[in-house]
């Protein structure tokens, strides 16, 4: 009898999951959930915003505000979380991906303590370990940000 071919991890993935497929902690891990996903294809991820957040003791005092690029960043591993999640399991196939180029950033309004980031990338294509994603950032259902993230394989 053959084994049946595994199923895809079912959302919601949880901050303990995100951080075995990804590199990044704290401060820097920019996820708290995947909500929804589809292999090589797309995701959803939250990212909570709080007053505790590090960068907003200097961004700025009395008036806080996510830098941008940290928003940017935050698409930047939702893509990477959707390359682990659908990638082989094969331990010796794994692989980091770095963020090398971002195009059509947008940024539409500043974002908060008590905002809650909506995280959606779109898999465009993956060419010679390379991989280009669209991703927005919502809040309430309105986007703060987009843009167009392509991110380059090293193997360790």
């Amino acid at each position: 009898m053959n084994d049946p071919k595994p199923s895809p991890e079912q959302a919601p993935i949880d901050v303990r999951r995100i951080a075995q497929l990804l590199p990044h902690r704290f401060p820097f891990l920019l996820i708290d959930r995947v909500t929804a996903w589809e292999p090589g294809k797309r995701l959803t991820a939250i990212k909570n915003v709080t007053y505790n957040e590090p960068f907003f003791q200097g961004h700025f005092p009395g008036n806080p505000v996510m830098p941008g690029v940290l928003v940017i960043e935050a698409l930047a591993q939702a893509s990477g979380t959707l390359v682990q999640l659908s990638a082989t399991k094969d331990p010796s196939q794994a692989a980091l991906f770095y963020l090398v180029k971002i195009d059509k950033a947008r940024f539409s309004r500043v974002v908060v303590p008590g905002d809650q980031l909506v995280l959606e990338v779109e898999q465009k294509r993956m060419l010679r370990r390379m991989g280009l994603f669209w991703g927005q950032a919502k809040v309430d259902g309105e986007v703060v940000a987009e843009a167009e993230l392509l991110c380059a394989e090293r193997r360790e």
